[in-house]
């Protein structure tokens, strides 16, 4: 058996996302091997992105300014707000380069299954930033489950009587893909989200 501090290091990172036991005890062998070159700096850096890292107060990014370096961009279209439901999304957009506008982190989507009700999204922050005459359109870019279209549908209620465009992101054909390996759900989408050539 391990040290209880080994055990405590492999339950710690057990948690991570696509860490199981196995891969835990794997990831902390290779740590606890290269302590100079690998685990003594993560540790660092872990502790400093901890404390130094937090969440902005007007669109819900992660970053260690607030406002973040999206919303303080003087660049950024202020006209288009993008609305997506956690970080890892904003991150995702912003990866493919193609939005030039800011963002709304809602902090999850309506679940009646998980408990997460109106009350638990960040709501009252779109409600305010909608109200702001720069603002032109939202565009919603939740996921296309049912919770994410619940969620997209409670939001356009919402924003009823907000002078803004509402729009969502296409939802069909990924770009590359072939037919005969879609779901039917997004054959079904494609084909009602079809538009002139």
């Amino acid at each position: 058996m391990s040290s209880p501090e080994i055990e405590r290091l492999i339950g710690l990172l057990a948690k991570l996302p696509g860490l199981g036991p196995r891969s835990a005890r794997r990831a902390a062998l290779y740590l606890l091997k290269r302590r100079e070159s690998v685990m003594t700096p993560l540790a660092k850096v872990l502790n400093d992105t901890a404390h130094a890292v937090g969440i902005c107060g007007t669109c819900g990014n992660l970053d260690s300014n607030d406002p973040c370096g999206i919303c303080a961009d003087p660049r950024r279209l202020g006209s288009q707000i993008c609305v997506v439901e956690g970080v890892a999304d904003l991150w995702a957009l912003e990866r493919a380069g193609a939005f030039a506008g800011r963002y709304h982190v809602m902090g999850g989507v309506l679940s009646a299954l998980d408990g997460v009700g109106p009350e638990d999204l960040n709501m009252a922050g779109l409600l305010a930033r909608a109200e702001d005459p720069e603002v032109e359109e939202i565009i919603l870019a939740l996921s296309a489950t049912v919770d994410g279209q619940t969620t997209a549908h409670y939001i356009t209620e919402r924003l009823d009587g907000a002078d803004v465009a509402i729009t969502r992101l296409a939802h069909g054909v990924p770009v590359g893909g072939e037919l005969d390996y879609l779901d039917d759900g997004t054959i079904t989408a494609a084909l009602k989200a079809r538009r002139p050539v």
